[in-house]
């Protein structure tokens, strides 16, 4: 049996998988914030009553929203600052008396959905999570790809490729949190989606309202996405003249939007290197369960 645990930063949710993929076990509650021994205990506790809950003792992995230090071994870049410089991983693995493997994420949902999900069987998956915030992971053969600096997929943090004067107005008004101007994520999350709309409207909406004012013809709306497709395009094109995976999965808030399966996938061409790109751009399978049952598959099939 394996175990999952998707750390946020408003719940925490524990799945139990038979060795086949199959749910034995869900539960989740809300996070202990600001408390770093509160988080490990309510982490230690979930554990306890997934194994109570199906008779079995599990291996244990865990998705949070930051990634381990290669060279401290503490968690860092974590936007749930109560973990960052803390030694999640050993301090899991005592309270639990065995290995605990930890990983960014979007790693997570890279895994999930390279096991058994949109991208199942194959090599090299680029997995986004395009929602609040915008993050990515990286699976090779069904593993997390985390890098010799722990941030391999922190592609929100490269600035927005082929930038046009008004994209070059938009990263001086709407700076990102990490302390740089033109980031992808200001532009391609669901955050950066709805400012972008404010932007041009003047009427802040949440992104589900200016889709529905799309699809009944208003024109700032579709103005809105159509400059949301362009930029997601030219984001993932970065991303496939360096990696050029096999597939881009998409999940998040924003993966929700269906036309941008249509869209995006034509647009992307005009920005690749030579022009030629049938990367398969899917929505990710098992949603907002990708993460947990990533986190749970950080122990491979065998």
């Amino acid at each position: 049996m394996r175990i999952g645990i998707d750390l946020g930063g408003t719940k925490i949710e524990v799945i139990a998988l038979a060795n086949d993929g199959h749910e034995l076990f869900r539960h989740r509650i809300a996070t202990p914030r600001h408390d770093y021994q509160q988080t490990l205990d309510a982490i230690t506790g979930l554990v306890k009553l997934a194994e109570e809950n199906t008779g079995q003792q599990g291996s244990v992995g865990v998705g949070i929203p930051g990634t381990l230090s290669p060279y401290t071994g503490l968690v860092k870049n974590a936007n749930s600052v109560w973990l960052n410089g803390q030694p999640m991983d050993k301090d899991l693995s005592a309270m639990l008396a065995r290995e605990v493997r930890i990983a960014n994420d979007a790693n997570c949902l890279a895994v999930s959905e390279a096991t058994d999900g949109a991208a199942a069987g194959q090599k090299t998956v680029f997995a986004v999570i395009i929602g609040t915030g915008c993050g990515a992971g990286v699976a090779i053969n069904g593993q997390a790809h985390s890098g010799g600096n722990g941030i391999a997929g922190e592609w929100g943090h490269n600035p927005l490729p082929w930038m046009d004067d008004d994209e070059l107005r938009f990263r001086t008004e709407v700076p990102c949190y990490c302390g740089k101007q033109g980031c992808i994520e200001t532009f391609i999350s669901g955050t950066g989606f709805a400012t972008d709309y404010a932007r041009l409207s003047g009427n802040p909406l949440k992104g589900h309202e200016i889709m529905t004012l799309a699809a009944q013809g208003d024109a700032l709306a579709e103005r809105a996405i159509g400059r949301y497709e362009l930029r997601l395009a030219k984001s993932l094109a970065h991303v496939i003249n360096i990696l050029d995976p096999d597939v881009v999965v998409l999940g998040g808030g924003m993966s929700n939007v269906d036309r941008l399966y249509q869209h995006v996938p034509q647009l992307v061409k005009s920005w690749v290197f030579g022009g030629e790109c049938e990367t398969p751009i899917r929505k990710a399978i098992h949603g907002d369960s990708s993460g947990v049952r990533g986190a749970a598959w950080l122990w491979p099939q065998r």
